[in-house]
C-alpha cells in the first residue's frame, strides 16, 4: 500500500469558530472537550478500504431530518489524489443514512484553505421505515476512501484555492468560505 495522506486535527479556534456558528449556546468549554476528544480516521480492518469518521458528540437523528457537524478533521494528502466521503454502508442501509451532497469530494488543495481544510458532514436520516438513528460520540458515521485521479492532457488549471466548501466554482473566484 502506498502511504499518501495524514489525518489531522484543525486547530481549537477553527474548530470552535465553526462549531459556534452552528451551535452558538455550546459553552466554549465543552467546545474544548470535544475538540480535545476528537478521534481521528482510523480503517477497521487491514482489508478495509475507506477510513471511519466518528461522530464528535452523540445526536439522535428522526426519520426526514438532517444534521450538519462540525468533524474537527482535515487531511494532508498527496496531490494526485482525493478524499471521497460517503455514508457507512451499514447506517445507509438500516436508516437510508445519506449525505446531502451524495458523496463529498475533498481536494488535496482544500486542506490549505482558509478554514483549515475542516470537514464538515451533512447528514440525512431519509428512513421509510420512520427509524431514529443513535449515534453515541466515537460512533462511525461515514467513511472516506482516497482515490487517485488524472487530469486531461490539455488541461491548464492555475488558480489556487483560498476558500472552503464550495469555493472552487468560477462565480465564486475562489473566495468564498462556505
Amino acid at each position: 500500500m502506498e502511504r499518501i495522506a495524514k489525518f489531522e486535527k484543525v486547530s481549537l479556534q477553527q474548530f470552535t469558530e465553526d462549531w459556534l456558528r452552528l451551535f452558538p449556546d455550546t459553552p466554549e468549554e465543552r467546545i474544548r472537550e470535544i475538540h480535545e476528544n476528537i478521534k481521528l480516521p482510523k480503517r477497521a480492518t487491514a482489508g478495509s478500504a475507506g477510513y471511519d469518521f466518528y461522530a464528535p458528540v452523540s445526536f439522535d437523528l428522526a426519520a426526514g431530518e438532517e444534521i450538519l457537524i462540525p468533524t474537527g478533521i482535515r487531511a494532508k494528502m498527496d496531490s494526485s489524489y482525493v478524499l471521497v466521503i460517503v455514508p457507512r454502508s451499514s447506517l445507509g442501509f438500516k436508516y437510508r443514512l445519506q449525505l446531502d451532497n451524495t458523496a463529498g469530494i475533498i481536494d488535496s488543495d482544500y486542506y490549505n484553505a482558509r478554514n483549515e481544510g475542516h470537514m464538515m458532514c451533512k447528514l440525512i436520516n431519509d428512513s421509510r421505515e420512520n427509524r431514529t438513528l443513535h449515534l453515541q460520540a466515537h460512533d462511525a458515521m461515514v467513511q472516506g476512501l482516497f482515490l487517485p485521479f488524472g487530469i486531461t492532457v490539455d488541461d491548464d488549471a492555475q488558480e489556487q484555492r483560498t476558500g472552503g466548501f464550495g469555493s472552487t466554482t468560477e462565480n465564486s473566484k475562489l473566495e468564498r468560505t462556505e
